[in-house]
């Protein structure tokens, strides 16, 4: 794989919505306002979908006390938390620009008769399980006991559970020894 292909593959989410042209979508948006982070939710109709990888983005355009706002979000950018489908919208068309000289109710799209509001996403990269590993480490303590007879493991096993005993017991003697002990030393030295 090429390197910069290898770089953006690391920056692509796991699982990406699926966005029509046309569907009505709530996008919640992180938002950082000083020291806090808050969460905006921006409603809209999807009138263009561009670009791909990393860089693939979506417009969504709605209308705020009469005032046709866009904002075009990156599908793999980690400031996008979901996307919701709310209306399944017929389109005819890939980039719904004629929607911006429409007021009022021309400007909605028409609903798809019997379409499901299902919140489909698509699976880029399949998350890594641990359970590999949890089966390395069952297999190991398995292992174990057989090998229990030979003198050799044996004591290595008991020593780990020893050792932590002792390192806890060493910690609070020595403190208590140097307390007491580190007086006394200053007195015999001055005492000389």
């Amino acid at each position: 794989m090429d390197i910069i292909k290898s770089i953006e593959h690391e920056q692509l989410k796991n699982k990406v919505p699926v966005l029509d042209v046309g569907n009505t979508v709530r996008v919640h948006v992180r938002i950082k306002e000083g020291n806090r982070e808050r969460i905006q939710v921006f409603e809209g109709i999807i009138i263009k979908k561009q670009g791909g990888g990393v860089n693939e983005t979506f417009t969504v355009r709605r209308i705020s006390y009469g005032v046709g706002v866009e904002k075009t979000f990156l599908v793999h950018s980690p400031l996008v938390e979901k996307v919701e489908l709310v209306r399944v919208g017929k389109a005819r068309r890939a980039k719904l620009f004629y929607l911006r000289d429409r007021i009022g109710k021309a400007s909605k799209t028409k609903e798809k008769l019997g379409a499901r509001i299902e919140n489909k996403e698509i699976v880029l990269k399949e998350e890594m399980t641990e359970e590999p590993v949890t089966e390395e480490v069952a297999e190991v303590v398995e292992q174990a006991p057989e090998t229990v007879a030979s003198p050799e493991e044996a004591p290595a096993v008991e020593t780990t559970e020893v050792v932590e005993k002792e390192v806890v017991d060493t910690v609070k003697e020595e403190v208590v020894e140097t307390v007491e002990e580190a007086p006394k030393a200053e007195e015999t030295k001055t005492e000389e």
